[in-house]
């Protein structure tokens, strides 16, 4: 009796997948950005700050890896499909269908948030426009006030480490069960430490859905939030293809000749 090797999803559903996971993953960590962090008091947030929104972020993703992940694979970042690409774990053909996807999936996501904040109390939608609606960049836009060579570094340096971590849990080591786990809960530790720096993107999908609403500086800094985080996942990719290699080489070699009797006390 043989065991049939179910089909995977068709290529229009994995793009479907790829939308709705990365509108998950805006409207979460945005709406809570946007309703619910609240930095100072007076806006009427909830107060949860940059913690809350980290957590946010985790959880979106931790979500959507475990409902979509099946499906797609659960990238919902331009950083991460292009990260795999590089390393051999995704086919260059579904790229530009994927970052699509997802780009669509932020918008639509974003534009739902502005909805919403339309109907707040007196000034909130136009608030939450002048201040970026949580835009990522430098400067103006880094609550913290960091320059443009900080937010470009910590935005690289946190996607490789992002990215890296996919790599390594979805791969023939790792255990599928506990990886969507593993992956949202990275992403959470890279938000609480690029949220004070860049306002933490790790993803072009996410930036560009945030800088339609969020004025002509985040326009204008957009740039940095989609070639930091592009450069952070390729680079995450060509190192997993050197330590592939290193590993196939290891393994390839033969293994030393062990040593009889003789040669022991020859050696000693």
């Amino acid at each position: 009796m043989t065991t049939e090797i179910p089909a995977p999803p068709a290529v229009a559903l994995r793009y479907a997948a790829e939308f709705v996971g990365t509108f998950l993953l805006v409207l979460g960590v945005i709406g809570a950005a946007i309703f619910s962090a609240a930095f100072d008091s007076g806006d009427g947030g909830l107060n949860i700050g940059i913690l809350g929104v980290s957590l946010a972020l985790g959880l979106s993703v931790l979500g959507g890896a475990y409902a979509w992940g099946p499906v797609s694979g659960g990238h919902f970042n331009p950083a991460v499909s292009l990260g795999l690409a590089v390393a051999g774990r995704f086919d260059w053909r579904l790229v530009g269908g994927y970052v699509v996807a997802q780009v669509l999936g932020g918008a639509a996501a974003s534009s739902l948030i502005a909805a919403v904040a339309a109907g707040g109390p007196d000034s909130f939608l136009n608030d939450a426009l002048s201040g970026g609606f949580a835009s990522t960049g430098w400067g103006q836009l880094s609550p913290g006030g960091f320059s443009l060579g900080s937010a470009f570094l910590v935005e690289v340096t946190t996607t490789a480490v992002f990215v890296g971590v996919i790599l390594s849990v979805t791969s023939h080591r790792g255990n599928p069960t506990t990886a969507p786990l593993a992956i949202g809960l990275s992403l959470t530790l890279m938000a609480l430490i690029a949220i004070p720096v860049s306002n933490g993107s790790f993803n072009p999908a996410r930036s560009i859905a945030t800088a339609m609403c969020g004025g002509q500086v985040a326009v204008e800094q957009l740039w940095m939030s989609l070639v930091a985080p592009t450069l952070g996942g390729v680079i995450a990719g060509a190192v997993a293809v050197v330590i592939s290699r290193g590993h196939r080489t290891a393994s390839a070699a033969p293994a030393p000749p062990h040593l009889v009797p003789a040669e022991i006390a020859s050696v000693r």
